[in-house]
């Protein structure tokens, strides 16, 4: 993922409402939205390359959700991030226990942002700092820096989705992830790619023929647990198809 925000609401009727993009190379395969095979519990998309998600939930409302940090030059990581979100999905451990076991081994993997959560809490993982920390109720966005760094697409989208959360509904917010207007050149941020690729990347929904926005997600959880997940996926040309999960079905 390359854009992701919520609003953590864990005392509201609609504790988790989330968009997200995932933005990558178009020629690294991948899977759209679903049940996993060998473990049906997980819903999410896939990576085929390396395995792993960027994003993905259970039915009993584990919940985890990755962004690279853009840091050209950085190592490439012994190991791939997608599966800090998978272990946690397939695991037990509290989401803060979580977290700290992984805190101690965040140099295996290039820099990334890692949110996982349950019913109760939500929690955060900046690797280049490497302190875990709980969340309290808010709304929140992540990018390729810190959380709440104010790029300007994380700003745009996140005061889109704060218009959105007295009625939150998914189309909608696949709507606010379907935002090309680049930044001004003066508000883009300098993450030592060229100019040219940081315009590139200063939309909300990034299009281009190599790279781009593979993915958008809206995600509605409910504190009766039912879910309700609409994921568009995008290739080059764009848009492939979309599907449409709800738990329990015809929630």
């Amino acid at each position: 993922m390359c854009l992701i925000v919520f609003a953590w609401r864990p005392e509201h009727a609609l504790p988790l409402v989330l968009a997200a993009n995932r933005d990558e190379f178009h020629a690294r395969p991948s899977l759209p939205l679903g049940c996993w095979e060998d473990a049906p519990w997980i819903v999410g998309g896939r990576d085929l390359q390396a395995g792993g998600t960027w994003l993905g939930i259970t039915a009993r409302g584990r919940f985890a959700a990755l962004t690279n940090i853009r840091a050209p030059g950085q190592p490439p990581g012994l190991r791939s991030r997608g599966e800090l979100p998978e272990r946690y999905l397939r695991g037990e451990l509290t989401p803060g226990d979580y977290l700290a076991e992984l805190a101690g081994r965040c140099a295996d993997y290039a820099g990334f942002n890692l949110l996982v959560g349950d019913h109760r809490q939500l929690w955060h993982l900046h690797s280049h700092t490497g302190e875990p920390r709980p969340l309290a109720p808010g709304l929140y966005g992540l990018s390729n820096a810190g959380l709440d760094t104010p790029w300007p697409k994380l700003t745009r989208a996140r005061a889109a989705l704060a218009s959105q959360l007295a009625r939150p509904d998914p189309e909608h917010l696949l709507e606010l992830l379907a935002d090309t207007q680049p930044a001004a050149e003066h508000e883009l941020p300098r993450t030592g790619v060229s100019l040219e690729w940081e315009r590139r990347l200063s939309s909300i929904f990034i299009a281009s023929p190599e790279y781009g926005t593979r993915a958008s997600t809206a995600l509605i959880r409910r504190a009766d647990g039912t879910l309700d997940i609409l994921e568009r996926s995008f290739g080059p040309q764009g848009p492939l198809g979309e599907v449409h999960y709800r738990h329990p079905p015809g929630a």
